[in-house]
């Protein structure tokens, strides 16, 4: 299926332009998480999540100033909010204090906002959900969460450098550390909270973004062998280009799912959702700009032609070689 025409784009024309985009964001993001804060789920922070169903919804500040009034210490760490679709009449209440680690203290924190509720006259309602994470597990989640994505750089590292050369593997890891931070940064613009399905769907997108550059990489090696004559940035372009077609119709695919759950997934998989939408996005945008870069970067052949810096292969040699002997006798 083709959906350009020889295309003949010159995207390295941009390349800098483009990183000079990606700080912006990614320092701006860094700027929100430092005077709003990155807002950590439950399963991070650590603390207690109820869920009610109300038969007449009631407003925020009615639920919160019931748990003021009734909640043990008056409630005012309590983060209160709408859940899910409207018509649901759901309220979410979380606190950040829990009770013991083990045992049936666990529920203590959950039937005191319960409670505190029910004291309030906010009208009859029902539990419909609660979460419970202690601390310790809370610290050991985000423990594993980064060891996880340092394992699968390193991975991602070690795998590119032997299959094709360190710069590729260099920017196929800058790439995604991109990806990570842009993705982090949209998350702190619009305050979702990281959650496990957050941590897994930035972990897909790294794996999305990393195959995608290889395909793209995959396709300067192949190039790399006949245009040799050609500059390494004549060679990217070229490249990326070729693969112009695949790139879109991959990302487009998968953008269309994300967007779906997004908007029909509910309130458990919007942050899952959103996190894929930007990290596709992003993915496919540094997989064109920011990875070709650190390449070029790197290598500092951009001038020079792929013949002066790629050795020829043996066969190539052994032929001129052949040659040069007839011509002699």
């Amino acid at each position: 299926m083709h959906i350009f025409k020889n295309p003949n784009y010159n995207f390295m024309r941009w390349r800098w332009h483009a990183v000079a985009l990606s700080w912006i964001v990614i320092l701006a993001g860094l700027g929100v998480i430092m005077t709003r804060g990155l807002p950590r789920g439950i399963e991070f922070a650590g603390g207690t999540s109820v869920i009610a169903q109300f038969d007449t919804a009631p407003s925020v500040e009615a639920v919160r100033g019931a748990l003021n009034a009734n909640y043990p210490g008056g409630g005012q760490d309590a983060i209160v909010q709408t859940y899910g679709d409207p018509s649901q009449r759901q309220v979410m209440v979380r606190v950040p204090q829990v009770g013991a680690e083990a045992g049936g203290a666990l529920s203590t924190t959950a039937t005191a906002v319960e409670a505190a509720l029910r004291n309030g006259g906010l009208g009859n309602f029902q539990v419909v959900g609660t979460e419970i994470v202690g601390p310790a597990v809370g610290g050991e989640l985000t423990r594993k969460g980064i060891y996880a994505f340092l394992a699968s750089l390193a991975g991602i590292l070690a795998y590119i450098a032997f299959r094709f050369q360190f710069s590729f593997a260099l920017g196929a890891v800058v790439a995604t550390i991109h990806d990570v931070l842009v993705t982090l940064a949209f998350l702190a613009f619009f305050q979702y909270d990281i959650t496990l399905n957050v941590i897994a769907a930035i972990l897909t997108v790294t794996g999305y973004s990393t195959n995608d550059t290889i395909v793209i990489f995959d396709r300067v090696r192949e190039n790399l062998r006949t245009k040799r004559r050609d500059s390494l940035m004549e060679v990217i372009n070229a490249s990326l280009n070729q693969t112009l077609g695949r790139t879109v119709i991959t990302a487009g695919t998968a953008l269309l799912s994300a967007l779906a759950l997004f908007i029909f997934g509910g309130e458990v998989l919007r942050g899952f959702a959103f996190t894929m939408t930007v990290g596709i996005i992003t993915g496919t945008y540094s997989s064109i700009f920011v990875a070709a870069a650190i390449v070029t970067f790197w290598r500092r052949t951009g001038t020079r032609s792929v013949a002066e810096a790629t050795p020829a292969p043996a066969a190539s040699r052994r032929s001129r070689s052949q040659r040069k002997a007839q011509q002699a006798s």
